[in-house]
């Protein structure tokens, strides 16, 4: 099981990136394979939702020595094996009859996705193609699927699941948003704070020979020399010959002792 080791992960699937030439397109899924007892043994679990959030389960375990073998249970398949092509793709063989046979490859892609292809014949007897794509899941997600074949039952547990985990979703990423919003408006805050202590060192190293007031208007000034100074008067009431650079800021003294520029 050496080879194996690049797939024994959770793998939640990407609905809108696969091919299904039959069945419906699931919503949402996990595809898990596992190490299952003795080493040789490959343990496959699939779980997904249909648009119709239709909730599906399957199980099943393969001895993993690239030999047939008889599986447990028969609704799956008559016969099985797994065969390990290299350290990024393998292929399980389901003979569910002599008439029916199911092939599903795995390969690891270049960006480290999971290519699942499953090739079979339909109820018709026309040759299908399912393609999903997965890809690690970091996290325990509300949903489930996977499209390789095999077995397929509707679970009412699975349906309760889906709906309460749905539920518990909506109101967590509400909850979240709700913070996230919150932040922002800290962080607005903080920056807002920052602005007004700055401009309020740079106002206090400024010459004042005044005491300014709570709430009154003032004006701050650069001179030529890069110095600045405060004052009432407002660059219109200078007139071209004030004794400045230019004005700073239209600044007004707040009750905690900063300083807040006017727009």
């Amino acid at each position: 099981m050496i080879q194996a080791y690049n797939f024994l992960y959770s793998w939640q699937l990407f609905p809108e990136k696969g091919i299904y030439e039959k069945g419906e397109r699931p919503k949402s899924g996990i595809y898990k394979l596992n190490a299952a007892g003795e080493r040789s043994r490959l343990s496959i679990e699939m779980n997904w939702v249909t648009l119709e959030n239709q909730a599906f389960s399957s199980c099943y375990e393969l001895e993993a020595d690239g030999d047939l073998h008889p599986l447990e249970d028969q609704e799956v398949a008559e016969t099985a094996k797994v065969q390990f092509i290299d350290s990024i793709s393998f292929e399980i063989l389901l003979l569910i009859n002599k008439e029916k046979t199911v092939r599903i490859f795995h390969e690891i892609q270049p960006n480290g996705y999971l290519k699942v292809t499953e090739q079979g014949k339909s109820e018709d007897g026309s040759d299908y193609q399912n393609i999903s794509y997965y890809h690690k899941q970091m996290s325990v997600l509300p949903y489930s699927t996977s499209v390789s074949g095999a077995v397929i039952r509707p679970t009412e547990e699975g349906m309760i699941r889906h709906k309460s985990l749905t539920a518990m979703e909506e109101q967590t990423n509400m909850q979240l948003t709700q913070i996230r919003q919150q932040i922002e408006l800290l962080a607005l805050q903080a920056q807002e704070i920052q602005r007004r202590k700055e401009l309020s060192v740079l106002i206090y190293s400024a010459k004042l020979n005044f005491t300014p007031v709570i709430g009154q208007q003032y004006y701050l000034y650069e001179k030529k020399d890069g110095s600045h100074f405060l004052s009432l008067v407002s660059p219109k009431e200078w007139g071209p010959s004030g004794p400045f650079k230019k004005c700073t800021a239209a600044v007004k003294l707040l009750a905690d002792h900063t300083w807040m520029e006017l727009v």
